[in-house]
């Protein structure tokens, strides 16, 4: 089974058109495609509360700080249309490079502040180019919805954070992140794990799990959480640790004691792929605002 593909934005925007004289509201769940269970999961969601459900599937060339990750990103569209379908989607968004970044393109959106720590700060421009083709799927689509995953938390908050200050009308939909029995948060990048990195990259949420637990035991110290959860990644040799942050969840800053929503985060390399988790933590003193 599979969906119609719709490739121009003149044909979405037709389509948007024809599901609204219809009554139907619409739900948006951007993905870069190799679907999953965690996007499924998305598209689910959105199949609960909306009339028209529409899956962009659109490599985006510009949040690739590395040409040859680009390159190796997994492309599989005759698939991810077939489980677009089975999880309740209508449409599928799947535009070429062209329709998005037109010959002569020049207009980017950025947020500062939040884009700056955490990934932002090892993959400079990353952020600005998610910003900018999400901004573009909104303003194509014109969603009631959109669906993202908490795996991705940063790009969370960013986009939530564009949307507000743009006024955007639409609604951010966060959704839990979806894991593999072994605790290993699904992505598209796990494909690329050879089998012995695959056997340690597990080592991500059980050291997560570990911080929340002494979070819960009382530990406020963030410096001590991050020390622990590193000390705890390092046990598995193929691990290279990009960042363990503890911050506010809100500003995504650091912390000097933990209060309110915080933020556990982590990126490691397995070899030439790179994961990233997080855990999010509330402790009792009140929401920072």
């Amino acid at each position: 089974m599979a969906i119609p593909c719709v490739k121009t934005i003149r044909e979405m925007r037709s389509s948007i058109s024809a599901a609204r004289r219809e009554g139907r509201s619409v739900g948006l769940v951007p993905t870069m495609g190799a679907l999953h269970e965690g996007h499924l999961s998305l598209i689910r969601r959105a199949r609960s509360e909306n009339g028209l459900v529409v899956v962009s599937v659109f490599v985006n060339p510009t949040q690739f700080d590395d040409r040859r990750d680009l390159d190796a990103y997994p492309r599989d569209l005759a698939t991810d249309s077939r489980l677009a379908a089975e999880a309740g989607a209508d449409l599928l968004f799947s535009p070429e490079v062209t329709e998005m970044y037109p010959p002569g393109f020049s207009t980017w959106v950025e947020v500062t502040g939040l884009t700056e720590r955490l990934c932002g700060a090892s993959r400079p421009g990353h952020f600005r180019g998610v910003c900018t083709v999400v901004a573009k799927l909104l303003t194509i689509c014109a969603p009631d919805r959109a669906y993202f995953g908490e795996k991705d938390f940063q790009q969370l908050a960013v986009i939530s954070r564009m949307v507000r200050d743009l006024n955007l009308p639409v609604d951010i939909v966060a959704c839990p992140t979806v894991r593999e029995p072994d605790g290993l948060a699904l992505s598209s990048r796990n494909a690329r794990l050879t089998e012995a990195e695959r056997a340690q990259a597990p080592v991500l949420f059980r050291a997560l799990s570990a911080a929340r637990q002494a979070v819960e035991e009382g530990e406020r110290d963030p410096v001590a959480l991050a020390q622990l959860v590193v000390g705890l990644i390092r046990e598995a040799p193929l691990a290279d640790i990009d960042y363990v942050e503890v911050v506010d969840a809100v500003r995504l800053e650091p912390l000097e004691r933990l209060e309110g929503r915080c933020l556990i985060a982590v990126a490691v390399r397995f070899g030439g792929t790179r994961l990233i988790d997080n855990v999010v933590v509330d402790v009792p003193g009140g929401e920072r605002a």
